[in-house]
């Protein structure tokens, strides 16, 4: 039996899935179902899964035209979402949606990834395994891990080309990615993108301006270089001459501060 739904203007067909009839779970539906497949009832398994496909087609919204075959991601998709109801811990306090969407996610960008359907071009390519290469051997000679700006000037081209080709060697990731967890809160991708739809909002951004002005000039410089330029803890560690740990403590303190002055 097939079923197809609208995306984007994209009429998909989805094999053995009528997305029509999908069933979407309450909260309390979902808490009773993984108590029961705690005790060895499969069929509530079962039921959780089918429950919950609409997180697999929300994620699939992205791939229209993008992928020929949605139905072989859907499939993928629902491997993922097995995975994190397998996984997934109620005694956190957790929705099942905010800790499946990312293991969704994922499953299908290690599918593409292996499957090679989203393809780099082979100059870009070349210039990543080129910085890597160089990356390693200035690290053997010179003891630390080397600036970006340092190896762009070993390799003749610009910082910039450097840090494209290492990103589009990067899987791409979800924006409910976690980024941050300091053993509570949890800070998701989507919580540090820009929100463009009231640039107005002079309050908050005097507000976020004053944040930034009172940490410290370590602080600040982490930040920078961890969210602004992207470089790693172990890089900015190198960078400064202490270690990665100190870095990790500087950068929660940051953060902290920050989310504490913005309440």
């Amino acid at each position: 039996m097939k079923g197809d739904f609208n995306l984007a203007r994209h009429k998909v067909e989805i094999t053995g899935v009528n997305t029509n009839e999908i069933v979407v779970l309450t909260s309390e539906e979902i808490n009773e179902l993984f108590n029961k497949y705690r005790q060895g009832d499969n069929l509530a398994k079962e039921r959780l899964v089918n429950g919950n496909l609409k997180l697999v087609l929300s994620i699939l919204k992205k791939y229209v035209g993008r992928c020929e075959n949605l139905d072989d991601l859907f499939q993928i998709g629902v491997i993922g979402l097995i995975k994190a109801i397998d996984n997934f811990d109620t005694s956190l306090g957790l929705k099942l949606s905010t800790y499946a969407i990312p293991m969704i996610s994922g499953e299908i960008r290690r599918y593409l990834r292996d499957s090679n359907l989203l393809r780099v071009s082979r100059s870009v390519k070349d210039l990543a395994y080129k910085v890597i290469q160089k990356r390693d051997e200035l690290t053997n000679t010179l003891g630390y891990v080397p600036s970006y700006e340092v190896i762009a000037k070993e390799l003749g081209v610009s910082e910039i080309d450097v840090l494209t080709s290492l990103e589009a060697m990067t899987d791409p990731i979800s924006i409910f990615e976690p980024i941050y967890n300091d053993g509570g809160d949890t800070i998701y991708l989507y919580e540090q993108l820009e929100d463009k739809s009231d640039s107005s909002d002079l309050e908050t951004k005097l507000a976020l301006k004053k944040a930034i002005n009172d940490l410290t000039s370590r602080e600040k410089n982490i930040l920078d270089k961890r969210y602004i330029i992207g470089k790693t803890q172990m890089e900015i560690a190198s960078e400064l001459g202490i270690s990665q740990a100190q870095v990790s403590r500087l950068e929660k303190n940051a953060i902290k501060t920050l989310k504490k002055t913005l309440k």
